[in-house]
């Protein structure tokens, strides 16, 4: 039996497979959360757009599928956004609609096979039913691999970034009606390209302790992450409403040096917080983990924010949603020290080992002895990260939730996902300093 290894605050699906957040939106006191499912089974396939919705970002309640792949078309990932203005004129009365921009990926048999566009499709009872635009798609650049559509209000117009993945670029669109758009910059090759290009987001925010803003590009890659599979970076710089410059030797820095957090996305219409999802698992063995009724969960909600590291470089520090039925524990190492938290079931077995040194600047997650860790030679038992450069003592958050486990060092510089499969509950820990 693997029920125990489900989540409580981690979304889960039901019975299906999983894999990237789509649509993050926030509506009338509700988070929506899309995601990429294959509505027929736990392995990938029939791409679709699976629903679930939660007030709190805790409890989540999964819905009916809201747009379903069809024989000739693939339902990629996109984004949604609250077209308060009805710029698109597809609102009824007062209400502004939902607008959803989305990769169509054309299966054979389709006029289009072998292209990858970007459709639109709208709903205009807060999301729980959707229509397909009659002329979609609205954005084509006749390429195979055109995707993932992150769509954001700007006071230029509305602003696609999308990705060409294959070509390791971001690019960049403009509209005022969310259904005709004009290409404007392309950004790329930079950073880490061993892996394709998928799933941007491009958002501004304060520099924390100053009066400037600064633009957050996120990127993930299908490979090449820091504990090897996929990983998603971030780059910092300007965006001018047509260009983004990242700031002079910003080659980029990841979002999460942990194996399991991929295609993270922020979403819409939160204001002055801006709250990122991210999918916890990893392409490299995603389709091995050994839950056979349902495969994969998101990560905890977290709330971003920037910060000038001590290089004078803006960093993302993350901040879970986070409840307090969870399993979960605060350190602080002290400079050249060296704490170990180990994690059990009950009975003593499965460790999961945690070491924090300060000595050596390092971090550490051993979860080779943490219940099934065979069913992919490429699932990594041992994950070690380097500490971002600090002052001296580290303090660290580690947050368990069955199969999901999520370390935050340094409030929040350093973020560390990764899933285990322990044979019991983790639900004992102990820690030793030295």
């Amino acid at each position: 039996m693997t029920s125990h290894l489900r989540p409580t605050r981690h979304f889960t699906p039901r019975s299906t497979w999983m894999n990237d957040p789509n649509g993050l939106v926030f509506l009338d006191g509700v988070y929506h959360l899309f995601f990429q499912t294959n509505p027929e089974g736990v392995d990938w396939g029939n791409m679709s757009w699976g629903h679930a919705t939660s007030p709190d970002l805790l409890t989540w309640t999964e819905h009916d599928v809201a747009l379903r792949f069809s024989e000739q078309e693939a339902v990629f990932s996109g984004s949604v956004v609250v077209d308060h203005d009805n710029t698109s004129g597809l609102g009824e009365g007062d209400a502004p609609p939902l607008v959803a921009l989305y990769t169509s990926h054309y299966e054979p048999g389709s006029p289009r096979t072998g292209t990858q566009a970007q459709s639109l499709a709208w709903s205009t009872d807060g999301g729980m039913t959707w229509r397909r635009h009659p002329d979609n798609p609205v954005l084509c650049r006749q390429s195979a691999d055109f995707r993932d559509p992150k769509v954001f209000r700007h006071p230029t117009g509305w602003v696609m970034v999308a990705v060409e993945a294959v070509h390791r670029q971001v690019v960049l669109y403009r509209s005022d009606d969310l259904l005709d758009w004009e290409h404007l910059s392309t950004f790329g090759p930079l950073g880490s390209t061993e892996g394709i290009w998928e799933c941007p987001d491009l958002f501004e925010l304060p520099v924390e302790g100053g009066p400037r803003t600064a633009w957050v590009l996120v990127v993930s890659l299908g490979s090449g992450g820091p504990a090897g599979g996929s990983g998603t970076q971030y780059f910092v710089g300007d965006f001018d409403g047509r260009t983004f410059t990242p700031l002079p030797g910003d080659t980029g820095q990841w979002l999460d040096v942990g194996p399991d957090h991929y295609a993270a996305v922020s979403f819409d219409n939160t204001g002055d917080r801006r709250v990122m999802i991210g999918w916890a698992s990893n392409w490299a063995y995603a389709g091995r983990t050994p839950t056979p009724t349902w495969r994969s969960s998101m990560s905890l909600a977290r709330e971003v924010t920037l910060r000038s590291a001590a290089d004078g470089r803006p960093r993302l520090h993350q901040h879970p949603v986070l409840p307090d039925d969870l399993l979960q524990h605060r350190l602080v190492v002290p400079p050249g020290g060296r704490s170990t938290l180990t994690l059990t079931a009950d009975e003593g077995g499965d460790p999961l080992v945690l070491t924090v040194d300060t000595a050596d600047d390092r971090l550490t997650l051993d979860r080779s002895g943490c219940g099934d860790v065979t069913f992919s030679p490429a699932f990594p038992t041992v994950i070690e990260a380097s500490l971002p450069e600090h002052g001296g003592e580290v303090d660290v958050l580690v947050v368990v939730d069955a199969s999901v486990v999520e370390v935050y060092a340094l409030d929040g510089a350093l973020t560390l996902t990764a899933q285990v499969f322990p044979t019991a509950p983790l639900n004992t820990l102990r820690v030793e300093a030295s």
